[in-house]
């Protein structure tokens, strides 16, 4: 693993564990009657890397699960990140059939 993989990989992860704490942490605000986080801020987080994480914590928290842009958005973004990755893997090449 290169300088370049390993930074992308420490990156993702601290994305990740940032997204499920977010998303926790604004349940918390939800159920206290806090001042919630906005949604452009959650989608943000998704956006940058964190759509795993925006996942894991939607079902571990019970979060969010009612609104379509994040039930249905988040794993068409985790589609669209995935073959984003494999693209910039293979050089953005396509590969020879």
């Amino acid at each position: 693993m290169n300088d370049i993989h390993r930074i992308s990989a420490i990156y993702l992860l601290i994305l990740n564990l940032a997204a499920i704490a977010v998303y926790g942490w604004d349940k918390l605000c939800a159920r206290q009657g806090w001042r919630r986080i906005p949604e452009k801020v959650l989608l943000l987080l998704a956006v940058l890397g964190g759509s795993i994480g925006a996942v894991i914590a939607m079902a571990l928290f019970r979060h969010k699960t009612r609104h379509l842009k994040f039930r249905y958005g988040l794993p068409l973004l985790i589609i669209l990140q995935a073959v984003l990755l494999l693209w910039l893997h293979w050089g953005g090449k396509t590969a020879a059939v």
